[in-house]
């Protein structure tokens, strides 16, 4: 029976890596496929020095790169030998790692540009290395150390990585370089105009923000265009330093880069435009000049360019929501707040697209969205018949070119307001340049309104409130008397206001200090009106007949502080060269001492009187009084003063009769005279 043949062993590696690092441990085992309890002796060969290890297991410490190469082992037992083993390769990695650059030595490579890669490996001189390169397409002979790009395209663009192998080791993989597309340049400038006298200094650049032009091997090529695009010179620019210029000529500019041998050049960059600054002076100016403008006006912005006949080009710069078209005026027809902001302009010569003015000034356009309503008053509000008014309207910017018209205020019989279809236009009161209105011999109490109007075409503001002038004793037939007879009076005071007169139907009307006119007294026993005063009751009253006549208005003020005092003045208007007394009261109808009281906001008497007597009233003591106690202050009210027509006094009723008793006299002496002559 034939003696069969022992098993062939295997070599393995533990770790089992084809591919470990110097000073790494690593374990080459030989082992029997069935022969585990066999007591076999090994012999290994492999490496780069003698195996002197006759167990299964050969142990490498500390793997130096003479531990690379082939491994393999066979044993014996009985003098019987295995067959050797196949073969394992133990790779060592040394620490060297390779460094691929580039000729020329550019941190970034462009599409179309001439390059070779090479493979370094610093510190494995002398060696004789062959070459692994990724990726694979670059299909090179494996010893060479470098791959020469004639015409980099996009197909080449990626990472490209090297390594080396001597014997078994292998260094570690380089860093990878990466192909970039074709740049293109940028072209900065630090302004877009040339100004009177200076220049304007030009910056172009490829890829500024990866790494600087010294080292990235550009040069910079310039052009200005002429009908076509012209390359610059020292007679056309002064070049600063490489990737910039000064130029003074205004003109479309471009640039781009080149470098290498067979010179290589990036795109060309944006067209930059630059303006040539000429002396002419814009200036923005607004029609009219108003400083606030008002919704719905018309407003015309305008450029205006001084010195020469040179026809312009208009460029509109604003921050408003709308800007204006490129021309030399801009007419708002119905302004809004969206037109509010700044304006300035400039302008092009037509004949030389490239001469510019500078900008003008800023001009501020404010329009507001509220329209003006004028407020009117009227001196004296209180007057006597046939005395003169004075009207004046005052309008926001008063001075802004405005004209004013002047209204008769006739109520609307139905419901007692005013309105403005209801205004009757004054004589001569319409667009007057003054702001005040006079009215000559005023004999009754009406109303009157104001507005006023400006531009082309005209915008009027809205009507003013009305505003009433009182007069009293139109009609001496008729009378208004009230009840307890004073102005003002405390709240929950019961007052009763009568109309008397030669009428049947009589009414108390009222108008109030919010600006409305008031029906019927609500509470009116026969031509009696009682209230129990509110602060609401405060206002003008006045009696009114069945036909509409307006008759002897007076005025009531409730005092609406409970603890503060109320002047007791007459209602009706104080008869010239009567005698008059002011006192000051308090709800528990004490007569107050130590009383200040003004006349106009001027103090006129400050003692322990606690009364104001005026003996003889005259025109002069006409106007607003109040009183003042303890601090507390009382409101004001005013007192009017008829003037009655001049009566003969004494003195010249006796001057008259001695001058005619003179004259009797002498006319009887004639006649003695002409007797005796006869």
């Amino acid at each position: 029976q034939a003696t069969q043949a022992p098993p062939k062993p295997t070599v393995t590696l533990q770790p089992s890596w084809t591919q470990i690092n110097i000073g790494e441990t690593v374990t080459v085992r030989c082992v029997i496929q069935g022969g585990e309890r066999a007591r076999w002796t090994y012999e290994w060969r492999g490496g780069q020095k003698n195996i002197h290890e006759t167990s299964s297991e050969y142990r490498i410490s500390r793997l130096t790169e003479s531990d690379g190469g082939e491994y393999s082992c066979r044993a014996t037992r009985s003098s019987s030998w295995t067959e050797w083993s196949v073969s394992t390769t133990l790779r060592v990695t040394v620490h060297i790692k390779p460094t691929v650059t580039l000729q020329p030595p550019w941190p970034q490579i462009y599409s179309g540009e001439t390059v070779t890669v090479r493979c370094e490996i610093q510190g494995g001189e002398g060696a004789q290395w062959t070459y692994e390169w990724r990726p694979v397409k670059l299909n090179t002979p494996p010893t060479s150390n470098e791959y020469r790009i004639i015409t980099v395209t996009k197909s080449d663009s990626g990472g490209y990585s090297c390594r080396g192998k001597r014997s078994f080791s292998w260094t570690k993989w380089s860093d990878t370089l990466t192909v970039l597309s074709k740049p293109k340049a940028e072209l900065r400038a630090d302004r877009t105009a040339v100004p009177v006298g200076g220049s304007v200094t030009l910056t172009c650049s490829v890829n500024p923000s990866s790494s600087s032009s010294s080292s990235s091997g550009w040069k910079y090529y310039w052009y200005r265009y002429d009908r076509y695009y012209k390359l610059l010179t020292l007679r056309d620019a002064v070049f600063l330093s490489n990737g910039q210029i000064s130029v003074s000529e205004g003109g479309y500019y471009r640039c781009r880069g080149g470098r290498g041998e067979h010179v290589y050049y990036t795109e060309d960059s944006e067209s930059v435009r630059i303006d040539t600054t000429v002396s002419n002076r814009p200036v923005v100016t607004l029609y009219p000049n108003w400083s606030e403008i008002y919704r719905g006006e018309t407003i015309t912005v305008r450029c205006e360019i001084h010195g020469g006949d040179t026809e312009w080009d208009y460029e509109w710069e604003t921050n408003s929501i709308r800007k204006p078209p490129n021309q030399n005026e801009y007419r708002i027809r119905s302004a809004s707040s969206s037109n509010s902001g700044n304006y300035r302009c400039k302008g092009r010569m037509k004949s030389s697209q490239h001469n510019t003015t500078e900008w003008s000034d800023s001009v501020t356009l404010t329009v507001s969205d509220n329209k003006p309503r004028p407020v009117l008053t009227v001196s004296p509000s209180w007057l006597s018949p046939g005395a003169s008014v004075t009207l004046n309207c005052e309008v926001e910017h008063q001075s802004a070119g405005w004209s004013f018209y002047w209204y008769k205020a006739v109520p609307d019989l139905k419901t007692y307001n005013y309105k403005s279809s209801s205004y009757e236009l004054l004589p001569d009161g319409n667009g007057t340049a003054q702001d005040s209105y006079i009215i000559h011999g005023q004999t009754h109490t009406a109303g009157y309104v104001c507005r006023a109007g400006r531009g082309d075409p005209e915008y009027h503001t809205d009507h003013s409130q009305p505003k009433f002038v009182w007069s009293a004793d139109v009609h001496s037939a008729a009378s208004l008397t009230v009840s307890p007879d004073r102005v003002q009076h405390f709240t929950s005071d019961s007052v009763s206001l009568t109309c008397e007169g030669n009428f049947t139907e009589w009414r108390v009307r009222k108008f109030s200090e919010d600006g409305r006119l008031y029906s019927d007294c609500r509470r009116m026993t026969g031509s009696t009106c009682n209230i129990n005063t509110s602060k609401s009751d405060t206002g003008v009253y006045w009696c009114e007949s069945g036909s509409g006549e307006f008759i002897s208005a007076v005025n009531i003020t409730v005092q609406n502080d409970g603890n503060g005092p109320i002047l007791v003045s007459p209602v009706h208007p104080v008869t010239e060269g009567a005698s008059v007394s002011l006192s000051c009261s308090l709800k528990t109808q004490k007569i107050l001492s130590n009383v200040f009281f003004y006349h106009n906001d001027k103090l006129i008497q400050n003692d322990t009187r606690g009364e104001l007597k005026i003996s003889a009233v005259s025109k002069s003591d006409e106007g607003f009084y109040k009183c003042q106690s303890s601090g507390r202050e009382s409101a004001q009210s005013w007192m009017s003063v008829k003037v009655t027509g001049h009566s003969s006094s004494p003195v010249w009723l006796m001057v008259g009769l001695v001058c005619g008793v003179s004259l009797i006299i002498i006319l009887l002496l004639l006649l003695y005279r002409c007797r005796q002559s006869k």
